[in-house]
């Protein structure tokens, strides 16, 4: 124990390579008195690969359990245990468990504090090619379509470059979506295994990435996409882009392709072009 109270820690763990694992993270798995780990199994197969011997309590702390073990832990803080927690992968409560435990033990007045690790967020956007000056962590996209659609809609004029994690059987529908919301030709790079063996980074626009997807991707996914650039930041006018729809109508197109052809001509999101027209209606 640590004394008059413990301490917990946020232990960020290699995201692919163990040897990127820092002998600070050693030494506090070493000596935790509780190790609260997300997939116990996984972490038992870190401590073998870093060769290290684990001689505190390890715990399960992941999605299902996390309301009900957080009392637990805050209360083994209070009396004086250093509490180390661990997710698979990155750092804790950073698209992964952690946040519930951080803010009850914040608000019992007790310390927290962390050893920082490796990041797939600041990896992907550091090799991504695209700007790193301003970015924005938007973590999972909703797997409903319709909310997907809408987080995209408010995401399309996001002037920053934008991080996403995804599941990879997932990946070639979200990359359709981003392309349909910010436009086929949005900059983007899918990085794939970060520091494993099969480490990929793919780079191109978001309706190539998207073709390319949808032959299958495995491993672990971070997307990153760039944001709206300065000269794109102004939309047209409403009233003009359904005035181009009306012509592309009147020219033989179906809506739903005018639409789309609006759109990639004046690099807008396909649903503002709709919203446009639909207001156009309505006027």
């Amino acid at each position: 124990m640590t004394g008059q109270h413990g301490v917990l820690v946020l232990a960020g763990t290699p995201i692919g390579d163990p040897a990127d694992a820092s002998p600070r993270l050693v030494r506090v798995l070493e000596t935790a008195d509780v190790v609260a780990a997300e997939d116990t199994r996984r972490f038992r197969r870190l401590a073998a690969a870093l060769d290290i011997h684990v001689a505190g309590r390890v715990v399960s702390y992941y999605d299902a359990n996390e309301q009900s073990r957080t009392a637990e832990l805050v209360e083994a803080v209070r009396g004086g245990a250093r509490v180390v927690l661990v997710t698979d992968a990155g750092m804790p409560s950073v698209s992964d468990p952690g946040y519930r435990l951080v803010a009850a033990v914040a608000e019992a007045g007790l310390p927290v504090t962390a050893v920082p690790g490796p990041s797939a967020v600041l990896a992907a956007l550091a090799v991504s090619g695209l700007a790193v000056d301003r970015f924005c962590f938007e973590g999972f996209l909703p797997r409903r379509a319709g909310e997907r659609a809408t987080r995209l809609h408010e995401l399309a004029g996001e002037p920053r470059t934008m991080v996403f994690f995804e599941a990879p059987h997932r990946l070639a529908v979200a990359l359709a979506a981003l392309a349909e919301a910010f436009g086929p030709d949005r900059p983007a790079a899918v990085c794939r295994e970060l520091t494993k063996t099969y480490e990929e980074v793919r780079r191109g626009g978001l309706g190539e990435l998207a073709e390319w997807a949808a032959a299958g991707v495995r491993g672990e996914v971070t997307v990153v996409v760039a944001g709206l650039s300065a000269g794109a930041a102004t939309s047209p006018d409403p009233a003009e882009l359904a005035d181009l729809v009306s012509g592309e109508e009147a020219a033989g197109r179906p809506r739903k392709e005018a639409i789309a052809a609006v759109a990639a001509a004046a690099r807008v999101p396909k649903r503002v072009v709709y919203d446009a027209v639909v207001a156009a209606k309505r006027g």
